[in-house]
């Protein structure tokens, strides 16, 4: 590049041809932030024009601090206009002649300088500057092969035209009847002529550039007319105003939030977060695992859309933007310098978005029951991955139970409906909510008037199992052999009329029909033993101590082909018609072949009472046996 008369030539002071490389081709991902980069510093610009001009009267006037982006596909030029505070050729040749110099760092320690000497500095803190490492500028070199920057400080009359190929020179001339501000005028690449469509720059400035707090113009349209409601008090706010901005983030105009979340904080850092709960979830629609809907802005710019790194995956479903205004982002703004900062602010994020919950749970138990109907298959992921927030969220849960199956409950109000003398947490897991109440394993805990939760998602055994107590109480699937009944069940209501059950004494021979099932079972069964948990059932298959319940391990063998389910315990009840018979029968040694095949038939039938098949072939034979048994036995002739 060779200067003219009135031009003067300059170096960039750094190894510019590197370097550049380096900004258009590693620190950014994509072309569409040089954009937003080049926006950013529009505002930056704006933001010092507003600020100088409160503090001099005489730089007041009536231009409006406005943006405009203008594309001229005929000359395949892209123009980032701003009425700012503008260059001076110092300011040119220092702020754009040197990599990583920073304009608008220079101004902020300026003001720092002013206020040490005394100066009045009330609006300091309204100040958003953005480029903090004074690079975006330079991005513009992946969309154009040659740039320009018109530019007339506003404390000067005449302005300059700075110039350069991005090749390790730049040219500085000056220029007449040109407006306050700056233009940034790009000579776009080939490649990239599609930035002169308008379609696709309004696309890039309502994702980046939406909350820029000053508008946005392209081609006389106001690009960013959605303000960015989560910096104003939250007393300031209409229910309208929260849900428009819901609509916007979501892009469902016709929709309303379950509920939203509005927060400030200045400590680990200063932000503004705004959530939103959804109508569905769509995962349970059948749509597929919910995307990340969290946004992270630093000072109203948009940094990183979908980010994983606000909120844990338990919390996926919620939409909602985080703003900071002092994040230690990388050189590019597209990451975090410190690698603890998102753990920081996510920790104060979880904190107040379960409090939120658990406000809602206490002080609207209903509308928090419709929103766990709809959201609890994801929030209770939270127990197995979240340790350090596990009790919050364990009082979060909600189960169906035995005290009311056509309500939910928490683990809490269970708890406090517990007899004296109870310490465990009783659940039964299954496929379907009628079947779980038919299950035999039921009987002593309905007979003695003791809750159980019915669980019919398997997900939520696998929660339980992981949280395996609540409040000092174990929680126990019910088939389990280590459930402890209370010792005295004083349970039924004061009113009923009906008598307790009491415990009677096996049958005599009760003990070597037992010996007789064991012997016909051999080890497919761990034990047959007395059952004290059956009242009308004659049997019931039982889970040894410390195994997973009937439904997991029904679970397991869909997921594990090799998954081997341990043995079981057969419990009998003594008191049922038929073992009594059996009984009686027993000191008879003729009778033991038929007692024990009455053991086999009992262990098929407790198998296809839990789900489970049987030897089909084995209890066919044996059946027909039964029928040709008690067809000899009937009479032709009609008594």
């Amino acid at each position: 590049m060779s200067a003219t008369a009135d031009q003067q030539q300059f170096s960039f002071q750094t190894e510019i041809r590197q370097l550049l490389h380096l900004l258009s081709h590693s620190l950014y991902q994509n072309r569409d932030i040089t954009l937003r980069e080049l926006v950013s510093n529009a505002s930056d610009a704006l933001d010092k024009m507003r600020f100088l001009s409160l503090q001099e009267e005489q730089l007041r006037n009536e231009t409006p601090l406005e943006i405009s982006i203008e594309p001229d596909a005929d000359a395949g030029t892209l123009t980032i206009r701003d009425s700012g505070i503008g260059m001076t050729k110092q300011e040119l040749i220092e702020n754009l002649g040197t990599i990583a110099r920073s304009g608008s760092l220079e101004f902020v320690k300026q003001l720092s300088s002013s206020a040490e000497q005394g100066k009045e500095q009330q609006q300091d803190q309204a100040l958003s500057l953005i480029g903090q490492f004074g690079v975006g500028f330079y991005s513009s070199f992946m969309l154009a092969d040659r740039v320009e920057v018109l530019t007339r400080s506003a404390r000067e009359e005449s302005g300059w035209v700075w110039e350069s190929e991005g090749t390790g020179e730049f040219t500085i001339q000056p220029a007449e009847d040109l407006p306050r501000g700056t233009q940034v005028r790009l000579h776009l690449k080939e490649e990239c002529r599609d930035f002169t469509t308008a379609a696709r720059l309004k696309s890039i400035l309502q994702r980046y550039s939406t909350f820029v707090p000053y508008p946005i113009r392209l081609e006389g349209e106001h690009i960013n007319d959605q303000p960015p409601i989560w910096v104003e008090p939250k007393s300031q706010l209409s229910d309208e105003q929260y849900t428009n901005f819901y609509q916007y983030l979501t892009h469902r105009s016709d929709e309303q939030p379950l509920w939203h979340l509005h927060h400030s904080s200045d400590s680990p850092f200063q932000f503004h977060a705004i959530f939103y709960c959804p109508q569905e979830n769509f995962e349970s629609l059948g749509f597929g695992r919910t995307e990340h809907g969290i946004s992270l802005c630093a000072r109203r710019i948009l940094v990183q859309h979908d980010c994983r790194e606000l909120l844990p995956e338990y919390l996926r479903f919620l939409y909602g933007l985080v703003d900071s205004e002092d994040l230690p982002l990388n050189v590019s703004r597209e990451a975090l310098q410190d690698s603890t900062a998102f753990g920081k602010i996510r920790r104060v994020l979880v904190k107040r978005i379960l409090s939120h919950l658990e406000s809602m749970a206490e002080d609207q138990p209903e509308e928090y029951n419709s929103f766990y109907r709809k959201f609890g298959s994801i929030l209770r992921e939270g127990i197995s991955t979240d340790f350090e927030n596990r009790e919050r969220l364990s009082k979060l849960l909600r189960f169906t139970s035995s005290h009311d199956d056509s309500a939910i409950t928490s683990l809490s109000e269970y708890v406090g409906r517990m007899p004296e003398g109870q310490k465990q947490i009783w659940f039964l897991g299954g496929t379907e909510l009628n079947s779980l109440k038919q299950n035999p394993h039921l009987e002593a805990f309905r007979s003695r008037n003791l809750e159980v939760l019915f669980l019919t998602d398997p997900v939520d055994e696998f929660v339980l199992a992981n949280l395996g107590r609540f409040e000092d109480h174990q929680i126990v699937s019910i088939d389990a052999a280590d459930v402890e009944l209370p010792e005295v069940a004083e349970a039924e209501d004061a009113d009923s009329s009906e008598e307790k059950p009491t415990a009677a004494e096996p049958p005599s021979g009760f003990e070597l029909v037992l010996t007789l099932f064991r012997e016909a079972l051999g080890d497919r069964v761990e034990e047959v033993r007395k059952s004290e948990r059956l009242t009308d059932s004659i049997c019931c298959l039982v889970n040894p101590a410390g195994s997973l319940s009937s439904q997991m391990q029904k679970v397991m063998r869909m997921h594990d082909a090799e998954f081997k389910p341990p043995k079981r315990i057969l419990e009998i009840n003594p008191q049922a018609p038929l073992i009594q018979r059996l009984c009686t029968l027993v000191v008879s040694a003729d009778q033991a072949g038929f007692i024990r095949d009455c053991g086999r038939e009992l262990y098929d039938d407790a198998l296809l009472v839990e789900g489970l098949v049987p030897d089909v072939e084995e209890q066919n034979r044996r059946r027909l046996r039964f029928l040709q048994e008690l067809a000899e036995k009937r009479s032709p002739i009609s008594s």
